[in-house]
């Protein structure tokens, strides 16, 4: 599908979480206090905006009935809670939907593959993957976030991202690392970190090694 704009972007988002949690769909007037917006008009253009790059639909003439495209979200039971100390009672129903879906409904959301272990205080390990979302507007980015992030005649690093003036600092979350210094303009941010997937085979999982990495 056509990639949204920021303000398409968020006008989407929001009625993907409200038509889910409320199972119908809002009225303007609830679109344009969420969007912040005094007049119907652009949530209006919003809406066409959606309908016509294939995000949404509505049946003319009829109001709520706005409808998600797409097919239904992919999601996984949530069936209770589980103690990693003591012992809890066993689950039986579902309570609740994990929805993995978001991850990948945000247009332009990617994935990689982490080798080495400087990340491995953010709970970040070797092999796992990650999901990026592209940044829209790097000069603004919030100092903390964790980033991919290519440095000029360096490579592409996984680090927390922090910029003072013209220089930044990529920050690694393992004490036998160094932060890497460098001009800000030397900084490509490539996307900000949004989740983290991580499998466990039931077959014998392979020697890990204590060559550094990075």
């Amino acid at each position: 599908m056509e990639s949204l704009t920021e303000a398409q972007q968020q006008l989407y988002e929001w009625l993907v979480d409200y038509i889910r949690t409320s199972q119908h769909a809002p009225s303007i007037r609830q679109m344009m206090r969420a969007m912040n917006l005094r007049s119907p008009a652009p949530v209006q253009s919003r809406l066409e905006h959606l309908r016509n790059k294939g995000y949404i639909d509505w049946t003319e003439g009829k109001a709520r009935t706005i409808r998600i495209l797409g097919g239904t979200s992919v999601g996984v039971p949530v069936l209770g809670a589980i103690a990693a100390g003591g012992l809890v009672e066993p689950f039986t129903d579902a309570v609740e939907q994990l929805d993995v879906s978001s991850f990948f409904r945000h247009p332009g959301n990617f994935a990689l593959r982490v080798i080495g272990d400087s990340m491995i205080e953010d709970l970040i390990a070797e092999g796992d993957v990650v999901i990026m979302r592209p940044v829209p507007d790097p000069e603004h980015l919030k100092n903390g976030l964790i980033v991919a992030a290519r440095v000029e005649g360096q490579g592409t690093t996984l680090k927390r991202f922090y910029r003072k003036g013209e220089r930044v600092t990529l920050k690694p979350a393992n004490s036998k690392y160094h932060p890497i210094e460098v001009a800000a303009a030397s900084v490509q941010v490539q996307g900000v970190l949004v989740g983290v997937w991580r499998g466990y085979e039931v077959a014998d999982q392979p020697v890990a090694t204590n060559q550094p990495r990075r």
